[in-house]
Parts: structure tokens; sequence; C-alpha cells
């Protein structure tokens, strides 16, 4: 059960200035810029932004008004708003002349570089569903997501082409294959994204081309496919639309403004901020609400090759970064590491971060130490990221909150019958509706109808939310361990366990970790007369998964593993044997 924790600063008696309803009210009026309308997306009426770019063709028409402002910078490669929109427009010209058309998936599977978002807009305005891949995946879950995804073109770069070359010739539906920053030469059928476009530093010099013709793009036609492992063990594609990705960009502006108000301030014009994108663009929680916002609003986007400490408080210093977070494993290594007083990290206005557990101690740190206000927030890959987002005094008066639901969006709590509505302060499984809400499952009708309730996504998630609205996420219902944002999913993993000539039960745990916010761990019963060891069983999981997903703690039993009268696994019963870990 969820315990609420003490607030983080005294609670001024005139705390809060404004109501969230008295905020919502004053900011979605008629006329104002995040006014809301009623549309009706698969036949139910849904609150959306009225003002929400129409689709992600628009966005890229937008983001050219930002002219020379810096978009990206990736080490010496500083790419303005201007150059990023001619590489867009030429790369989509390029994409019709391979011959793709509207509802053709393109995949991407790269590392965060200036090539990823040209890709990902080139395809998405002209209509083609983008595919963004795990870069972190073997060359085997690469595989399956071409495959079921149908990609006919593949965008990769370098070390991801490696890891894919020898399963290509078993993808009969990928007509080209690009790679971008390739290591040597390419066989015959592969080319090269210089080739097509140059390299990043060369698009300012790119003719001024206009996008290929619009489509007949709508807000509900299909933009992408973000993968999202399920309890079966296999990856499922979420399918995402236009819709879904611009109502980002203004549920992050209201709420941005509504910490304004609830202090009692009027919220300032909108200013272009820095921010350093440690996420992976391959999660919704940088593509969607990272990515899109900074399109509209012109802010610099850095990336890093590699998370580094050392690097992030150089990297904040050296470009007056204002913007960070993504897991909170990047908050607690920037604020306990040894050097970090010799940074002047004073640029910082926020850190945010979602995906993982995090504790109360660490909203208190950030505020007081960092003097930048912390920000939180409750998505999924089903959501296309935010649904609800806590920030500023609200957030520090409740750290244990996720916050409340921007108002767009709707939430339920329901009993386990899947029809009984539970009052406030009552713990049930979190149901969403909103215009964030993806379309469903990618050719997986029946996972579709059983997440997917007319307009309401069931997450799995087991939450209550108190009498004003704000969220708390108390357990979840799926079998999911969250490490530093990563989600690992137990049946995959075991799957991958039993698959071991000597193990016959198996299940896969998460213990906390303070920066990680969880560690996989697992236990294992052997057959008799074998054996192997805890290096053995992570090696054989390492070469089947993601590095990720290799649980870092071993233990064996005599017994199979304890279950219930249905047959499942009690887990929490496993948790015990992992208390030192734990409590490490």
């Amino acid at each position: 059960m969820h315990v609420a924790a003490e607030p983080i600063i005294p609670l001024d008696p005139s705390w809060p200035k404004m109501t969230l309803g008295q905020a919502q009210a004053l900011m979605t009026a008629p006329g104002q810029p995040l006014e809301m309308e009623e549309a009706e997306i698969r036949g139910v009426p849904t609150r959306v932004w009225k003002n929400a770019p129409p689709n992600l063709a628009a966005l890229v028409q937008l983001s050219r008004t930002h002219g020379e402002r810096l978009f990206t910078i990736h080490e010496d490669e500083r790419i303005s708003f201007e150059a990023n929109f001619r590489a867009v427009a030429h790369l989509a010209t390029k994409l019709r002349e391979m011959g793709v058309r509207k509802g053709d998936r393109v995949a991407l599977a790269m590392r965060n570089l200036p090539e990823w978002p040209v890709i990902f807009f080139a395809a998405v305005s002209i209509g083609a569903i983008l595919v963004p891949l795990n870069a972190w995946w073997t060359g085997g879950e690469l595989e399956y997501g071409l495959a079921d995804s149908g990609s006919s073109v593949l965008f990769v770069d370098g070390q991801r082409y490696e890891r894919l070359a020898e399963v290509l010739p078993r993808l009969p539906d990928l007509e080209h294959v690009v790679v971008s920053r390739a290591r040597g030469e390419l066989p015959p059928g592969t080319q090269r994204l210089e080739a097509l476009i140059g390299t990043p530093m060369d698009w300012a010099a790119l003719p001024d081309v206009p996008l290929p013709a619009d489509p007949g793009l709508v807000a509900e036609d299909d933009a992408t496919i973000f993968y999202t492992s399920g309890t079966t063990g296999h990856p499922k594609g979420a399918l995402g639309t236009h819709r879904n990705l611009a109502t980002n960009i203004m549920s992050s502006a209201y709420c941005a403004a509504r910490a304004y108000l609830r202090r009692g301030e009027m919220p300032p014009p909108p200013q272009p901020r820095v921010g350093l994108l440690v996420i992976p663009l391959f999660h919704v929680t940088a593509c969607s609400a990272s990515l899109m916002g900074a399109m509209a609003a012109g802010h610099t986007l850095v990336f890093m090759r590699k998370w580094d400490p050392v690097e992030a408080m150089a990297i904040i210093e050296r470009e007056k970064v204002n913007l960070t977070g993504g897991v909170p494993t990047i908050a607690w290594q920037l604020l306990e590491h040894p050097d970090r007083h010799n940074y002047d990290l004073s640029s910082l206005e926020s850190i945010a971060y979602g995906g993982a557990p995090s504790a109360p101690e660490l909203v208190k740190r950030i505020y007081t130490e960092f003097g930048a206000l912390p920000g939180n927030g409750w998505g999924m890959t089903e959501t296309m990221a935010t649904v609800t987002q806590h920030g500023g005094e609200d957030y520090l008066n409740r750290p244990t909150s996720a916050g409340p639901p921007v108002p767009v969006a709707e939430l339920r709590i329901m009993a386990e019958d899947g029809v009984t509505e539970l009052p406030a302060g009552q713990v049930g499984e979190l149901w969403a509706k909103g215009p964030m809400i993806v379309k469903g499952y990618w050719n997986q009708p029946g996972a579709t109808a059983k997440t997917f309730v007319d307009g309401w996504v069931r997450t799995g998630d087991l939450a209550k939310l108190d009498e004003e609205g704000f969220l708390y996420i108390v357990d979840r219902a799926k079998d999911i361990v969250i490490r530093g944002g990563e989600n690992i999913y137990s049946s995959e993993v075991e799957d991958v366990l039993y698959a071991h000539p000597a193990v016959t039960d198996a299940a896969l745990i998460g213990i906390p970790h303070k920066t990680l916010g969880e560690e996989p761990v697992a236990v294992v019963h052997l057959a008799p007369g074998t054996h192997a060891s805890e290096a053995e069983l992570q090696a054989w999981v390492r070469e089947r998964l993601a590095a990720f997903k290799v649980p870092v703690a071993v233990r064996f039993v005599k017994d199979t593993l304890p279950r219930n009268a249905n047959g499942k696994i009690l887990k929490k019963d496993l948790k015990a044997m992992f208390a030192e870990e734990a409590a490490a």
C-alpha cells in the first residue's frame, strides 16, 4: 500500500494560490492557446487540444521558423533547425524515389545521433509508419522487430548494422538498407546515408527544396510502431498516430504554465531552452515527450554518445543546459559524483524523469542542492508517454505522487471485475483515456481487444487517486522490472533460463536499487544430477538478450519454486532471498 510521505518543503499557508481546476479553466478557456475541444476518436468522444499541430508534416514546417537556432548538438556537430529541415525534405524525397508510400513501414535502429530526427520526420512527413527499434537489442531481437513490422526500409548506424548483417538475408520484406557512419565497405544492395543527404555538417548547404506533397495526412493516421514487451515475452508493437505525438507538445506546455499559476504567478512567454537528452530516442519518453516539444518550441537537444556523469557535467557547463533527466539514475549520479563541485551547473532549471521509481530523498536533493525544480510523470508506450505530469511545488509537497492528469486525459481506478470504478483513496487497476492513447497493437487483435476498451487502456498498474486527482502508483500488476527506465519483462528472461538444459524452474524478480530504481535477479531450480553456476546462467542470458536484462544475481533452490493454487509462482516469497542486496 502507498504511504504518504511528508512534504519536502514547509507548506506555505497561502499555497497554492490557484487550485488545479482554476488553473485549468483559465488556460483552456475559449480563445486561449491551450483551448480544448471534443473529437471522435475511433468512435469515442474524446477531449483534445484544439491547437495541436494537425499532423507531423505540419510540425516539420513549424520547426523551420526557428531558423538558425541550434536544434541538435552531438560532439562537434551543431545542426540548426534550418539545416535539419533541409535534410528532412531531401530524405523525404529520396524515400519517395525508393517507392515508400503512405502506410509503409520504415525501421530505424540507431543510437541518438543528428540523423535520428531527420529519418523520423522524413518518414512520417510522407505518411510512412516509422518503427523505432531498441538500439540495445541483440541481432535476434532486432530481426523480430523488422519481421513483425514488415518494414521495407531500414536505417541503421554502423554498430547496429554489424549486429544485423547475418540476419538480413532472412528478411525478404526488407527492400532497402541504409547505413549511417558505416565502418568499412558495404555489400551490394546496401547504401550509405551520406550518399543520400551528406554528413550532418553538409545539411546546411543542401538546396532548398519543399517537403514532398502532403499525402492527405490527418491526425488519426498511423505514424509509429514503438515496441513494448508483454507478459508473453514477445514484443508487441504499439501503433501510434500523428495526434498521439502532437498531443504531448500541448500537454507539456500546459504543465509548465500550470506550475506558475499554482504559485500565483502569470506564466512568462515560452522561451527556447537547452536540454541534455540522455534517454534513447527509441523510447516514447524521449521521442514523444522531448523531441516533439523541441521541434515546436525551438529547444536545443544535446546528445551524448554514452552516459557518463563527468562528461554530462562538462556539457551542462559548456552548453548552459537548462533541462535534463530521463530516469532517476541520471539525477543520482550527478548529485553524488565527487567532482560535481568542479563544474558550474547553475544553468539547470529542471531535472525531470519518469519510467522508474524514485525516492522522496531524490526530490528534495534536486531542489536543495541544485536549486532546480524536480519533475516526474506517468505514462507508458501505450499512452505515447505523458498522461500525468508532476513538477514544481506540487512535486515537492507530494513526492510520492506521479502528479495529476493533463486536462485532455481521464483516469479511472477499476476493481478486479473491470466494471466497477473505485472511489478516491482505494487501490485498483489504473485505466487511462485521452488523445494520447495508441490505436492498439500491430497485428495483434486479441491483445488489442484485451487491453484497449472503448477508448480506455487497461494499464496493468495498481494505483490510487487522492481527492484532488493526484495519481499514486502503488504496484505493477504486470510482471515487469524497470531497471533505470528500461522495461524488463520477467517471462522473456525466464524463457531464456528455461532453455538452459539444467534449468527446470525459474523466476525473475526485481529488487530495489538506489540509483536504477530496480535490478533484475533470478531464482532457479536445477534438474537432479545437473549443474550450472551463477556466472554460467548470466552468460547464457547475455548471449540471447540485451545486457540490461541479465540478472545481477542468481539464487539456487533445492525444490521447485512456491506457487499458488493457480500455479502462479509466489514471487513475493522469493524476495527475502535477496535481502542483503536490497539493503545494500
